[in-house]
């Protein structure tokens, strides 16, 4: 393992330390002096504010200059699959905090199941190196942007970061803030979370699996999960996201839908540029067109007959 490997595993380690630290600080304050101790009092009264206001100086401005430092931007990735958990655990340990032991404890078991699959495939992917690599779509963003990449950066990769992953945590601020029995539509969600992390871990060791050893002799994945669908992996993710708003719509609070919404929209956006990526390939170019035509996009479905569709086009 490198010296570089290590520095950037210890940044990695020590970024969140602010937030932690400020959050520990309040809760181990007495609570009969929140109220003489008006930064305590504004804590307590206002969790989603805080939470905003810390995610914005932590991360937003913290990682920002640390990539600005590093000309690297690698260290949103790892943390996509990081602060979730961290989230969870600020709704369910906040002193306003109300809900029901046992679907609190299940979700946050399920969050942590999540963000320990996704952190394994993505230090599986970079070879067990912490930044070797920054995303191919802010490498690309930073030659569109050119000079003006610099501060660009900041509200095209991290502001954006702030509204998805708040926004689709929306659920567990639901979940503990209201206290009702646990019942079918939960266990309906806990399927469905369960099914969508299930999913997405099969599909990304299979991707892995044709990257490491296929790659060079069959032009594009077509097999296991990605006979039926072109992004598997993704339908997993949204699966996992959509089963939190299911929670969420149950306990009287449907509108939490809209950071899964926004986040499905953005995954679009993102499987579009995939897509656009492989096709400017020659090597995979006419192999991917003919999985386009016969092959689902996110949900998993039959294939369509390559000859039936030489037949509509004659």
């Amino acid at each position: 393992m490198g010296s570089g490997n290590v520095k950037k595993g210890m940044i990695a380690f020590l970024v969140p330390l602010p937030s932690i630290l400020f959050y520990l600080s309040f809760q181990s304050g007495d609570p009969q002096s929140w109220s003489t101790s008006t930064l305590w009092a504004w804590c307590y009264h206002h969790p989603l504010l805080l939470l905003n206001l810390l995610f914005f100086f932590n991360v937003n401005l913290l990682f920002w200059l640390i990539a600005l430092i590093q000309s690297s931007h690698w260290m949103i990735d790892p943390y996509w699959t990081v602060i979730p958990v961290m989230l969870v655990h600020y709704y369910a340990s906040h002193p306003l905090g109300q809900y029901h032991w046992w679907r609190s404890r299940m979700v946050i078991l399920l969050t942590w199941v999540w963000s320990i699959r996704l952190i394994h495939n993505y230090l599986r992917r970079e070879k067990w190196q912490w930044g070797a690599r920054e995303d191919w779509r802010f490498t690309d963003l930073s030659h569109q942007y050119g000079r003006r990449w610099w501060w660009a950066s900041f509200f095209a990769i991290y502001v954006p970061h702030q509204v998805f992953l708040i926004g689709l945590s929306l659920p567990f601020y639901v979940i503990h803030s209201v206290n009702r029995p646990f019942g079918i539509w939960d266990l309906v969600a806990t399927v469905m979370c369960i099914s969508g992390i299930v999913i997405a871990y099969i599909a990304d060791t299979q991707l892995y699996n044709y990257e490491s050893r296929n790659k060079a002799v069959v032009p594009i994945l077509e097999k296991g999960l990605w006979y039926y669908c072109r992004h598997p992996n993704y339908f997993g993710e949204q699966m996992w996201w959509w089963g939190l708003v299911v929670f969420a719509w149950n306990l009287g609070h449907g509108w939490t839908f809209i950071g899964a919404l926004a986040n499905t929209m953005c995954l679009a956006y993102v499987t579009k540029l995939v897509e656009d990526r492989m096709l400017k390939q020659d090597s995979r170019a006419e192999a991917y067109r003919l999985y386009q035509k016969t092959t689902s996009v996110w949900l998993p479905w039959f294939k369509s007959s390559p000859l039936g569709l030489q037949c509509k086009d004659a």
